[in-house]
């Protein structure tokens, strides 16, 4: 839920605060490929996929999307800054990495929208 949430912040900053041409504008600057698809890319993940995170809906599904997105973020943004977070480095991006892999893998809690939707669907028949 924690991934969520901080997804969920990012997703918000880039189509609230920000504004999506803003950050379609910046990601040009950066040299992203597409800037305005990376922009929408990247703001949807982030915010309607936090969202998802924070309910436990298709959170595999997430969890994936997370890692292209957060991939995208280490290549074109954070790589020539080094490791560190405090520098801007890759650092931060590479721990969401880490938690998106763990959350991807897990099982669901019981509060999770999936566990619900997706009741008895895992289990072996025989």
């Amino acid at each position: 839920m924690i991934l969520g949430v901080i997804f969920f912040a990012h997703g918000w900053q880039k189509f609230v605060t920000n504004g999506i041409d803003n950050v379609a504008a910046g990601f040009e600057k950066m040299d992203v490929p597409l800037p305005t698809l990376s922009a929408w890319f990247a703001g949807l993940v982030e915010l309607v996929g936090g969202a998802a995170l924070i309910i436990g809906l298709a959170v595999p599904l997430v969890a994936v999307l997370g890692i292209i997105d957060m991939i995208g973020a280490i290549i074109f943004v954070h790589w020539g800054n080094g490791f560190f977070a405090a520098g801007g480095g890759y650092e931060l991006p590479l721990a969401l990495i880490a938690g998106f892999i763990a959350v991807g893998i897990a099982s669901h809690g019981p509060l999770a929208a999936d566990t619900h939707l997706f009741k008895g669907r895992s289990k072996v028949r025989a």
